[in-house]
Protein backbone atom coordinates (compact mmCIF):
# COMPACT_ATOMS: atom_id res chain seq x y z
CA UNK A 1 0.00 0.00 0.00
CA UNK A 2 1.57 3.29 -1.00
CA UNK A 3 0.03 6.67 -1.34
CA UNK A 4 -1.13 9.68 0.97
CA UNK A 5 0.39 9.27 4.26
CA UNK A 6 0.98 5.25 4.69
CA UNK A 7 3.90 3.23 4.65
CA UNK A 8 4.30 0.08 4.71
CA UNK A 9 6.33 -1.29 7.30
CA UNK A 10 6.20 -5.01 7.25
CA UNK A 11 4.34 -7.95 5.01
CA UNK A 12 3.40 -11.26 5.11
CA UNK A 13 4.67 -12.81 1.72
CA UNK A 14 4.26 -16.29 3.41
CA UNK A 15 0.43 -15.83 3.47
CA UNK A 16 -0.06 -15.38 -0.22
CA UNK A 17 1.64 -18.87 -0.70
CA UNK A 18 0.03 -20.54 1.98
CA UNK A 19 -3.27 -19.11 1.32
CA UNK A 20 -6.22 -17.87 -1.65
CA UNK A 21 -6.93 -14.41 -0.34
CA UNK A 22 -10.49 -13.99 -0.22
CA UNK A 23 -11.15 -10.83 1.27
CA UNK A 24 -9.08 -8.12 2.69
CA UNK A 25 -9.69 -5.87 5.99
CA UNK A 26 -8.26 -2.69 7.96
CA UNK A 27 -8.01 -3.05 11.71
CA UNK A 28 -6.11 -0.99 14.16
CA UNK A 29 -4.04 -2.49 16.66
CA UNK A 30 -3.84 -1.86 20.48
CA UNK A 31 -0.57 -1.08 21.44
CA UNK A 32 2.33 0.98 23.68
CA UNK A 33 4.22 3.66 23.28
CA UNK A 34 7.31 1.53 23.12
CA UNK A 35 5.74 -1.19 20.85
CA UNK A 36 5.15 1.58 18.21
CA UNK A 37 8.56 2.82 18.50
CA UNK A 38 9.87 -0.03 17.52
CA UNK A 39 7.21 -0.79 14.15
CA UNK A 40 7.99 2.87 13.27
CA UNK A 41 12.03 1.58 12.78
CA UNK A 42 10.46 -1.48 11.19
CA UNK A 43 11.36 -4.22 14.08
CA UNK A 44 8.19 -6.40 13.07
CA UNK A 45 7.62 -9.88 11.72
CA UNK A 46 4.55 -11.13 10.36
CA UNK A 47 5.57 -14.73 9.84
CA UNK A 48 3.58 -17.46 11.58
CA UNK A 49 1.26 -14.66 12.63
CA UNK A 50 -2.86 -15.66 12.47
CA UNK A 51 -6.11 -14.22 14.12
CA UNK A 52 -8.72 -15.40 16.59
CA UNK A 53 -12.01 -14.50 17.71
CA UNK A 54 -13.07 -14.90 21.28
CA UNK A 55 -15.61 -13.08 22.94
CA UNK A 56 -16.72 -10.61 20.36
CA UNK A 57 -13.09 -9.37 20.51
CA UNK A 58 -10.14 -9.89 17.48
CA UNK A 59 -7.16 -10.57 18.72
CA UNK A 60 -3.56 -11.36 17.21
CA UNK A 61 -1.29 -14.05 17.92
CA UNK A 62 2.73 -15.26 16.70
CA UNK A 63 3.00 -11.14 15.65
CA UNK A 64 6.60 -10.56 16.83
CA UNK A 65 7.36 -6.58 17.68
CA UNK A 66 11.11 -6.99 18.82
CA UNK A 67 11.89 -4.70 22.16
CA UNK A 68 12.91 -0.66 21.53
CA UNK A 69 16.18 -0.32 22.06
CA UNK A 70 15.67 2.66 24.34
CA UNK A 71 12.95 1.34 26.11
CA UNK A 72 14.36 -0.55 28.92
CA UNK A 73 11.46 -1.54 31.84
CA UNK A 74 8.72 -0.15 29.45
CA UNK A 75 9.27 -2.81 26.74
CA UNK A 76 6.50 -5.88 26.92
CA UNK A 77 7.00 -9.43 25.26
CA UNK A 78 7.47 -9.61 21.62
CA UNK A 79 5.35 -12.69 21.27
CA UNK A 80 2.12 -10.93 23.52
CA UNK A 81 -1.24 -11.36 21.99
CA UNK A 82 -2.48 -8.27 20.94
CA UNK A 83 -5.90 -6.93 20.68
CA UNK A 84 -7.32 -5.88 17.07
CA UNK A 85 -9.48 -3.04 16.53
CA UNK A 86 -12.79 -3.23 14.28
CA UNK A 87 -16.06 -2.54 14.56
CA UNK A 88 -18.15 -5.25 16.25
CA UNK A 89 -20.55 -5.98 13.23
CA UNK A 90 -17.56 -6.63 11.47
CA UNK A 91 -15.69 -9.25 14.41
CA UNK A 92 -19.71 -11.09 14.05
CA UNK A 93 -19.46 -11.10 10.21
CA UNK A 94 -15.52 -11.95 10.68
CA UNK A 95 -16.57 -14.69 13.30
CA UNK A 96 -19.51 -16.37 11.08
CA UNK A 97 -16.69 -17.14 8.18
CA UNK A 98 -13.58 -18.25 9.93
CA UNK A 99 -16.19 -21.05 11.20
CA UNK A 100 -16.46 -22.35 7.35
CA UNK A 101 -14.46 -25.18 7.24
CA UNK A 102 -10.51 -24.23 5.70
CA UNK A 103 -11.15 -20.65 6.43
CA UNK A 104 -8.69 -18.41 8.39
CA UNK A 105 -7.68 -14.61 9.38
CA UNK A 106 -4.16 -13.29 8.47
CA UNK A 107 -2.18 -10.52 8.85
CA UNK A 108 -0.73 -9.76 5.67
CA UNK A 109 0.85 -6.47 6.33
CA UNK A 110 1.61 -3.59 9.08
CA UNK A 111 1.52 -0.25 7.53
CA UNK A 112 1.65 3.96 9.49
CA UNK A 113 -1.64 5.91 8.08
CA UNK A 114 -0.53 9.01 9.57
CA UNK A 115 0.17 8.68 13.29
CA UNK A 116 -1.62 5.51 13.66
CA UNK A 117 -0.62 1.87 12.75
CA UNK A 118 -2.94 -0.04 10.91
CA UNK A 119 -3.05 -4.05 10.17
CA UNK A 120 -4.34 -5.72 7.10
CA UNK A 121 -5.82 -8.70 7.37
CA UNK A 122 -7.36 -11.53 5.45
CA UNK A 123 -10.26 -13.60 4.86
CA UNK A 124 -8.09 -16.18 3.38
CA UNK A 125 -8.84 -20.02 2.40
CA UNK A 126 -5.68 -22.81 3.17
CA UNK A 127 -3.87 -24.10 -0.21
CA UNK A 128 -3.34 -27.52 -0.49
CA UNK A 129 -0.21 -28.69 -1.34
CA UNK A 130 -1.10 -29.13 -5.63
CA UNK A 131 -2.70 -25.43 -5.32
CA UNK A 132 0.61 -24.49 -4.46
CA UNK A 133 2.35 -26.02 -7.04
CA UNK A 134 -0.29 -25.03 -9.54
CA UNK A 135 0.72 -21.49 -8.32
CA UNK A 136 4.27 -21.87 -8.45
CA UNK A 137 4.08 -23.56 -12.21
CA UNK A 138 1.55 -20.21 -13.70
CA UNK A 139 4.29 -17.93 -12.26
CA UNK A 140 7.22 -19.87 -13.95
CA UNK A 141 4.91 -20.15 -16.64
CA UNK A 142 4.42 -15.82 -17.14
CA UNK A 143 7.95 -15.33 -15.40
CA UNK A 144 9.23 -17.67 -19.07
CA UNK A 145 6.66 -15.73 -21.47
CA UNK A 146 8.03 -12.44 -20.39
CA UNK A 147 11.37 -13.39 -20.62
CA UNK A 148 10.48 -14.56 -24.03
CA UNK A 149 8.53 -11.26 -25.02
CA UNK A 150 11.44 -9.32 -23.93
CA UNK A 151 14.00 -11.26 -26.15
CA UNK A 152 12.05 -10.27 -29.15
CA UNK A 153 11.47 -6.94 -28.70
CA UNK A 154 15.21 -6.47 -28.77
Amino acid sequence: MAGNGIKTVANNRKAFHDYFIEERFEAGIALSGTEVKSIRLGAVNLRDSYCTIKDGELFVRGLHISPYEKGNIFNLDPMRVRKLLMHKREINRLASRVQQDGYALIPLSIYLKGPYVKVELALAKGKKLYDKRESQKSRDAAREMDKTLKERNR
